[in-house]
């Protein structure tokens, strides 16, 4: 899986959290495990 520019990763155990700054092949590894790959917030709504 490549890694997108500005993407943000964190891990299940610890907690911590990723910002990818520069695109490319590989995974992003903490504790052992492969980072998820975190869903964006839903942004408020204008109504």
């Amino acid at each position: 899986m490549p890694n997108l520019l500005g993407k943000r990763f964190v891990c299940e155990s610890c907690g911590t959290q990723v910002l990818c700054t520069k695109a490319g092949e590989g995974a992003v590894n903490c504790c052992s495990q492969e980072m998820t790959l975190q869903q964006p917030k839903p942004l408020p709504s204008a109504d």
